[in-house]
């Protein structure tokens, strides 16, 4: 799944490829997804000019100027195709076509667990994905103090426990086990067991690392690709993930040895961490 570095480039991939285009026709071939595409979608959105782009988590909203909004999620395996409006013919598992005066959009999920919708704008937080939705990591608001006092009551280890999207939204498994390297505390650590100091740590390692995913157009391991077909590759800089046995940067573990980085499981997903500098 698509995590916030991911989210970030496509965001920025369409912004830049249709700006503030306007919406000329939309075409659902499929609407059963993980969450049901509603029946008037299309004359919600279209006509309409594009004003705007933003990122909500995991959520891509791109607000109209008739006052909706549409709501974007890529699930497991969805991903936002571009093409010059005179250059396409849908393929398979091309669900949404969107024609704008810029270009076309065209939404592919093969497996169907994103989804597309729309909503009036002014009632996008109202909207049940996001209601729940935890702060944003770049807002000002998360601070040391702030992540602190969240981690108090949360007993679960603090790896899993960063994937909580109510906690800070936009993290998921591949940055949560590369954040907790940078900020060398362990993942199987409580989280009510991090110090404020270690909280400072954890922030600032949390807007390091997802920012220099998203300079790098995110990471491609299976599905993800950016709209203009081509791939992300901060997976060229990853220190831990899926690197198991191997030596990690900056660090004196001996792989050699049978030690340097470490894989376990955490609530069913694979974390990786190195157990001489993360404590």
């Amino acid at each position: 799944m698509p995590e916030l570095p991911e989210v970030e480039t496509i965001k920025n991939g369409i912004q830049k490829f249709i700006g503030n285009a306007e919406i000329r026709e939309v075409i659902v071939r499929e609407r059963r997804f993980r969450k049901e595409i509603s029946a008037d979608f299309e004359t919600k959105v279209c006509p309409a000019k594009i004003a705007d782009y933003r990122r909500i988590g995991k959520y891509i909203i791109i607000d109209l100027d008739n006052g909706q909004s549409i709501i974007w999620h890529m699930g497991m395996s969805g991903r936002i195709k571009t093409f010059d409006n005179d250059n396409f013919e849908p393929k398979k598992h091309d669900h949404v076509i969107i024609r704008t005066s810029a270009g076309t959009l065209v939404f592919n999920d093969p497996r169907r667990f994103g989804f597309i919708d729309c909503c009036p704008s002014a009632k996008i937080a109202e909207q049940a994905e996001l209601v729940h939705t935890g702060i944003d990591p770049f807002d000002d608001r998360l601070t040391a103090d702030c992540l602190h006092e969240r981690l108090q009551k949360r007993k679960t280890a603090i790896k899993p426990t960063l994937l909580d999207q109510k906690l800070v939204a936009g993290i998921g498994n591949i940055y949560a086990s590369e954040i907790l390297f940078a900020a060398g505390i362990r993942p199987t650590r409580a989280a009510n067991r991090i110090s404020r100091k270690e909280c400072g740590r954890l922030v600032d390692s949390i807007r390091i690392v997802l920012s220099r995913a998203i300079a790098n157009g995110g990471s491609t391991l299976h599905d993800y690709h950016k709209p203009d077909g081509s791939l992300g590759y901060f997976q060229n800089f990853h220190c831990v993930y899926n690197k198991a046995g191997q030596h990690c940067p900056g660090c004196t573990c001996n792989a050699p040895a049978g030690s340097g980085i470490r894989k376990i499981v955490q609530e069913g997903r694979s974390t990786f961490y190195c157990p001489v500098k993360q404590k």
